[in-house]
């Protein structure tokens, strides 16, 4: 339990401060940074779930789009606000990481495990956005044809 506490704090801390780095307004640092710690969050109790890292990744994604459309209406912002610095926690940068190093030291095999590991969650975080962006637009207008 510990465990997810501090890595949703380092998250939410994290978040904040990649939101400076993207000067979002001050009064949105909060809301951003609980984003970015509750998808993180999410991504931990999957892992911590035994699932695998694919679908925890989407399942933190998709509570960060969902998320970030909710305060975009609520505060009034454009979603991009939230979403950005939300999903950058989630970003598979080790992945890439550890690709370069395996290729750095001819491990062939190793980086194309790792290199495909990471489009897989870098192609999970963008459908997990599609996704949150597209079903409110699909029952929207199912319920304005009847």
């Amino acid at each position: 339990m510990a465990y997810l506490f501090i890595h949703t704090i380092s998250a939410f801390f994290a978040t904040i401060f990649f939101s400076v780095l993207f000067n979002v307004q001050k009064k949105h640092l909060i809301a951003c940074g609980i984003m970015g710690a509750c998808g993180w969050a999410i991504y931990i109790i999957g892992t911590m779930q035994n699932y695998s890292p694919v679908l925890s990744t989407f399942l933190g994604a998709y509570l960060v789009a969902q998320g970030s459309y909710f305060l975009a209406k609520y505060k009034k912002a454009p979603v991009t606000v939230f979403l950005i610095p939300g999903i950058i926690p989630l970003v598979p940068g080790i992945g890439l990481y550890r690709t370069m190093y395996a290729l750095l030291f001819s491990q062939y095999t190793k980086a194309l495990e790792y290199a495909l590991l990471t489009f897989q969650l870098s192609g999970v975080i963008a459908g997990a956005i599609i996704m949150a962006a597209l079903l409110p637009l699909l029952f929207r207008s199912r319920r304005q044809k009847i």
